[in-house]
């Protein structure tokens, strides 16, 4: 039997971290494990996926998906469609959440959101991340110059429309960064053709 003083203590250190915490990170600041499980068969917590607990009375409103996979993958950095999704410069819909990791990093395991994991070099994965606040959560995503530089170096996975469209979009959109954007083409190895690209748009 917890008692309710354990539920008070555990409801504040959840709210403390904007009602979201996974379950290492829980049993590290103090509430046991057995208050967790017992908090979620009473329904003051939820479970979201596998190892990530959300206090029932608080919702996340600000791109739940992309607060779920940075919470339960710290390296991750959301690109490629994603990425454009976010910058609001595709019309696609992503089917699942597309992640940046290290090469070394091994793919992770979520049952939900999906996710499609690009492994890259330290240079390309390092370079053009930004951290953006989604209700208190960090979430971190690249540039939007990076993500279109990305787009055209994995142009086959995300589709030759898809980086038109992308490209369209950015230019008819002040202000444009040509210098940051040829910066990041540069590291992909792609400049030439995005020089191309830009030379059918502009």
């Amino acid at each position: 039997m917890i008692r309710t003083s354990s539920y008070t203590q555990a409801r504040q250190i959840f709210r403390e971290y904007n009602g979201l915490l996974r379950t290492a990170q829980a049993i590290d600041l103090g509430i046991p494990s057995a208050t967790l499980y017992a908090m979620r068969d009473a329904g003051v917590i939820v479970q979201e996926s596998r190892g990530l607990y959300r206090l029932g009375d608080v919702e996340l409103a600000t791109h739940p998906d992309l607060v779920q996979v940075c919470q339960r993958v710290p390296k991750a950095v959301v690109c490629l469609i994603s990425a454009l999704d976010f910058h609001d410069l595709t019309t696609q819909i992503p089917h699942r959440i597309t992640i940046a990791l290290p090469r070394a990093a091994r793919k992770p395991k979520l049952d939900y959101p999906r996710i499609q994991v690009v492994h890259m070099a330290e240079l390309a994965y390092e370079s053009g991340i930004e951290t953006h606040d989604a209700d208190g959560f960090p979430i971190r995503v690249y540039s939007v110059e990076k993500s279109i530089a990305d787009c055209i170096k994995f142009r086959r996975m995300v589709g030759i429309d898809v980086v038109q469209e992308a490209l369209r979009l950015y230019l008819s959109r002040p202000p444009i960064h040509l210098d940051a954007l040829l910066h990041f083409a540069q590291i992909n190895r792609v400049e030439g053709l995005l020089r191309r690209y830009l030379e059918v748009l502009v």
